[in-house]
């Protein structure tokens, strides 16, 4: 699938990340509101224009990613949802499965935008991959993100450590589309 594909759900719109997002992203992932499950450290300039790059990369490499996310009646933005592969030194390795990953600035947050964006990116994914695997990594206290990730069909595989902190891993396994 094409790194300009994009979604388009009831209040949001999905695409590619691009240039002009920074700021924003800048605003989201510098604030520890967002971060404190995230490796609990507000990211600097340099480190969101690292994430932008990343993500244009993952783009690049594999043909899924992240899309930026907005609201479509005020163009605001909402946040980042889709899929990494970011060879997490994680134990059990997610090996080369997508890691569906969301993280939404904090105005955007408790209104169903995160599980609206990441059904839209499941719905994508089951399409382009029909029944692959996708992983994701949340941190234990994270029960939002966990609420959301069982509401998208994932299932606890294991507990293990990323970077010296508790992490709960999921799996889910995709749908194949049937015939149109």
């Amino acid at each position: 699938m094409e790194p300009s594909k994009s979604i388009t759900t009831e209040r949001l719109s999905l695409r590619a990340h691009r240039a002009e997002d920074f700021d924003d992203m800048h605003a989201m992932w510098s604030d520890p509101a967002v971060t404190r499950h995230i490796g609990g450290i507000a990211f600097s300039r340099e480190e969101v224009w690292a994430r932008l790059l990343r993500y244009a990369g993952i783009w690049s490499l594999f043909g899924y990613g992240m899309w930026a996310v907005r609201e479509r009646a005020s163009g605001d933005f909402v946040g980042d949802v889709g899929f990494l592969n970011l060879c997490r030194a994680v134990v059990p390795p997610f090996g080369d499965r997508p890691e569906l990953g969301f993280v939404l600035a904090p105005k955007a947050q408790g209104q169903g935008y995160a599980t609206e964006a990441a059904r839209a990116a499941l719905e994508w994914g089951d399409r382009a991959w029909g029944d692959r695997e996708t992983r994701c990594m949340i941190a234990p206290e994270n029960s939002p993100s966990i609420r959301i990730a069982v509401k998208l069909g994932y299932r606890e595989t294991s507990r293990s450590d990323y970077m010296g902190d508790p992490v709960i891993l999921f799996a889910r396994r995709g749908v194949r589309p049937g015939p149109v």
